[in-house]
């Protein structure tokens, strides 16, 4: 036992792509400092305590990449339904018995500790789509091999935007658009549904909470109140202009240390990173996450087999949805629906999904040669 335990440490030491860790890493090291550089002399003690947070469950989320790949990813395959199945009950206890923070009940609570069920089902969608069409995949050629992973897509997002989590409920949406579209969905179903979606709209708009037409309506109107629902759009486009080319240094964001920018550590933490970097930090920081998505497509182009090839994809399209629309919704090109910066916004269930997608990868490229 103990020899073999040797050889594969061995092995994955040898095996193990340290560059695609240390991205994850970096990334995760510059949140911790981004949140820290945000926080101002004026903040509360909580609010200064945040990078601490953001720094233990950064480091948690590392050591839990090391173990993951010492077993093959086919057991997340075996695993698939049970841990889907798992989340979609923590998602109807969330509504049941969930903890509740800024207007919305999202949270599980067991013991000190708090999780965000919906951040790990995004993960779990694609491991459940990635098991479900390689155990059909002689049937990939009929249409109806579609149905069942549509719902199994619409019943959690119904059970997330009843939190109400807008955000996360068009990731799994978009998550689940995209991988099925790779396996053959034509796109002219989804302008189908997006013509019907369209149609429907005046009627979906009466089911929005408040708080989400504002945010919508700002995004129309971009001049609308800007000290009321226009504030945290108009402050994060003057934060990111301001940083200009090379930005006013470590620790100079005055909009983020004067506390002139909402929620600077989470949704708008880019716009804080911009204020002080500038272009120049804006522009690197999406160099390395164009690296980061360029390796997980790699591996999706060389998989040996069709569960890796999904997973790797959906992984990708994951981080790269979030991306896209996080920094949309910082820039102002796009309404805000509480998206988080992949492995740079501040939350332990958003910081350790990204950590475990980035570990399936690294335990995908490990393997990809042994199937």
């Amino acid at each position: 036992m103990d020899t073999y335990l040797m050889s594969t440490s061995r092995r994955t030491l040898l095996t193990f792509d340290w560059r695609l860790f240390a991205v994850a890493a970096g990334l995760a090291a510059l949140s911790v400092l981004v949140i820290y550089s945000t926080s101002g002399a004026h903040a509360s003690l909580a609010r200064q305590s945040l990078y601490l947070k953001q720094a233990t469950w950064a480091v948690i989320g590392l050591v839990a990449v090391i173990p993951l790949c010492l077993f093959p990813y086919r057991a997340t395959s075996h695993l698939a339904y049970l841990i889907y199945g798992f989340l979609l009950v923590s998602l109807v206890l969330v509504s049941l018995i969930g903890r509740s923070g800024l207007g919305a009940q999202r949270w599980l609570s067991i013991g000190p500790f708090a999780f965000q069920p919906s951040e790990f089902m995004k993960l779990s969608l694609i491991i459940l789509l990635a098991r479900y069409f390689e155990d059909r995949r002689e049937q990939l050629h009929t249409s109806r091999i579609f149905v069942l992973p549509i719902l199994l897509t619409l019943v959690p997002m119904a059970l997330v935007l009843r939190q109400p989590d807008l955000g996360t409920a068009i990731m799994l949406l978009l998550i689940a658009a995209s991988i099925l579209i790779v396996m053959g969905l034509k796109i002219r179903y989804f302008l189908l549904v997006g013509a019907a979606g369209a149609a429907v709209t005046p009627i979906l708009w009466h089911f929005l909470h408040d708080y989400q037409k504002n945010r919508i309506l700002v995004f129309v109107y971009p001049d609308m109140d800007p000290m009321g629902v226009g504030y945290h759009v108009a402050q994060s486009k003057i934060a990111v202009g301001s940083g200009g080319f090379i930005g006013k240094g470590w620790m100079a964001a005055t909009q983020s240390q004067l506390n002139f920018l909402p929620a600077n550590h989470t949704d708008f933490v880019f716009a804080g990173l911009a204020e002080q970097w500038g272009f120049m930090g804006a522009l690197g920081l999406l160099l390395v996450y164009a690296y980061l998505l360029s390796r997980g497509l790699r591996l999706a182009k060389d998989a040996s087999d069709l569960f890796s090839m999904i997973t790797s994809f959906g992984i990708v399209s994951m981080i790269a949805w979030q991306m896209v629309i996080n920094i949309g919704m910082v820039t102002g090109i796009m309404p805000v629906v509480g998206i988080p910066l992949p492995l740079l916004s501040y939350g332990g269930s958003s910081m350790l999904v990204n950590m475990l997608a980035v570990g399936l990868l690294l335990n995908i490229q490990k393997y990809r040669y042994q199937y």
